[in-house]
């Protein structure tokens, strides 16, 4: 019940986060890795990004690394940002940074997720690790140059 009614507060506040933005930012590819269907924390960096004039391509939850591949290449994104809420999920971070690595070039990767922390981000490769969505947005900025 607690996450629907979060859910359904994002949804009100959506509108406002983005009002008045002509040229995006950057563009940012957001999921939640396979096999974790966790989002809350996602959705909040994704609405928070999109206030601070990013356009945000959200894949959802549960998502393979060859969609989140195929989403950053055809928005041309600047940054993937990949959340992993469980530690049995968070094990899916170092191959799925390291295929993206192999296919984009110069794609810069930000992870986030409660049990994540940045000595965690450093080991399986991310350019970025943001413990919550206000630093998230401060870091993708940084990521995308735009800083």
């Amino acid at each position: 019940a607690t996450a629907r009614a979060m859910k359904a507060g994002l949804e009100v506040l959506r509108p406002h986060l983005s009002e008045g933005r002509n040229e995006p930012t950057g563009t940012v590819v957001l999921g939640t890795v396979k096999g974790d269907l966790h989002d809350i924390g996602k959705n909040l960096v994704g609405m928070m990004l999109e206030g601070a004039g990013f356009k945000v391509v959200d894949l959802g939850v549960d998502v393979q690394v060859e969609k989140i591949i195929e989403a950053a290449e055809k928005e041309n994104a600047d940054v993937i940002g990949l959340s992993a809420l469980l530690t049995t999920t968070m094990l899916a971070l170092e191959p799925s940074i390291k295929m993206v690595k192999e296919k984009i070039s110069g794609i810069k990767v930000m992870v986030g997720g409660s049990p994540l922390t940045q000595e965690f981000a450093d080991k399986v490769g991310a350019d970025g690790f943001a413990p919550d969505a206000l630093r998230a947005i401060n870091l993708a900025k940084k990521l995308a140059g735009k800083q």
